[in-house]
């Protein structure tokens, strides 16, 4: 169990460590920590899981650590085969996308291999370019676009890699790709659906005239829905299309009035850029009442948690109490926010 307590004189050991050591923020995480070590040891937990969680620990911290320079600035990560070669169309839809958004002021984020990640990095150019690459016994050495900065980061297993392409980012670009690339996208709509992770624009991106993703929207379409395995609209939360410039446009305009939410106990909060009319907000609460478990959608002030952490307490709020088996469905009322008249394009 998470809080299994460890002897009083132990724990006061380990609170004079962490004095000497001058850590202060956050000291009761980073105790529940150093529980969590030791009672692993106590578990007799064999070698090979140690060095499991201890590699993934470390490999957590120095990501974190590439990424903290850069927390205020979006991110979008883009995802795709490693075997694009450079005159695949492909590649050049990844430089693109990457250029435009880089333009606008986006970070991009990629595994920091050869391929569609080369493209995309090319394409953003190296200052704005973040990788976490993956270490390979057959796999060609991170691209030089940003193996040779303060840019990238080693991983060596897939899922705390997994964890920090998709932790940072506030978009993602998915191109045609294999195993890897496929596994990735399907993560990214899992934790969407089961509302593990915030709701984020989602786009697959083809080439021109491309079926790849197509030919996936059509057997989501032909199978997964007909058999109830997803439910129906699971995949309108996904933008396919072959348009550069529309693959942009989902990215910003996802970000154009939303701007980020938090759970307060059972209530939702949705912070907005712009506050909604009285009419707006009878018209939202009249459209999304099948989605609450109770009350309605109303204006509300910070929450005292909000203003305890100072998050983001000057912007406007909206309150739900969403029902949770309809979390999935939460990127659709965020739609309609961003298409509010009241929504400034600033």
């Amino acid at each position: 169990m998470i809080d299994e307590p460890l002897p009083e004189a132990l724990s006061a050991e380990i609170n004079a460590v962490l004095d000497d050591a001058g850590v202060n923020a956050d000291r009761r995480l980073v105790m529940r920590m150093l529980r969590t070590a030791i009672l692993l040891g106590e578990d007799g937990t064999s070698r090979l899981d140690l060095k499991i969680a201890s590699a993934a620990l470390s490999e957590m911290r120095d990501a974190f650590r590439l990424f903290a320079p850069y927390h205020g600035v979006p991110k979008v990560t883009v995802f795709g085969s490693a075997r694009t070669r450079t005159d695949d169309p492909l590649y050049v839809q990844a430089r693109d996308v990457a250029a435009a958004l880089a333009e606008d002021g986006w970070m991009v984020v990629t595994g920091a291999g050869p391929g569609i990640m080369q493209a995309a990095a090319d394409g953003a150019g190296p200052e704005l370019s973040l990788g976490v690459s993956i270490r390979l016994p057959f796999e060609e050495k991170p691209n030089g676009l940003i193996a040779g900065q303060d840019h990238v980061v080693a991983m060596k297993y897939f899922f705390t890699r997994k964890l920090m392409l998709m932790k940072e980012s506030q978009g993602f670009i998915c191109l045609p790709g294999g195993f890897g690339t496929l596994d990735e996208m399907f993560e990214l709509l899992t934790l969407q659906q089961t509302g593990k992770a915030e709701p984020m624009p989602i786009v697959l991106l083809d080439e021109t005239d491309g079926t790849f993703w197509r030919g996936l929207q059509r057997f989501i379409d032909e199978h997964l829905s007909p058999a109830g395995v997803i439910s129906e609209g699971d995949f309108d939360r996904v933008l396919v299309t072959d348009s550069v410039e529309a693959a942009c446009a989902e990215i910003t305009r996802f970000w154009r009035n939303y701007h980020s939410l938090r759970w307060v106990g059972d209530t939702l909060i949705l912070r907005l850029r712009t506050a909604p009319t009285d009419a707006e907000l009878a018209a939202l609460d009249e459209q999304f009442s099948v989605l609450l478990s109770a009350g309605s959608i109303e204006r509300t002030d910070p929450r005292a948690v909000e203003v305890a952490d100072d998050d983001v307490v000057e912007l406007p709020r909206l309150a739900l109490h969403l029902d949770q088996r309809h979390v999935g469905d939460l990127f659709r009322i965020i739609a309609a926010i961003n298409d509010l008249p009241s929504a400034s394009d600033d």
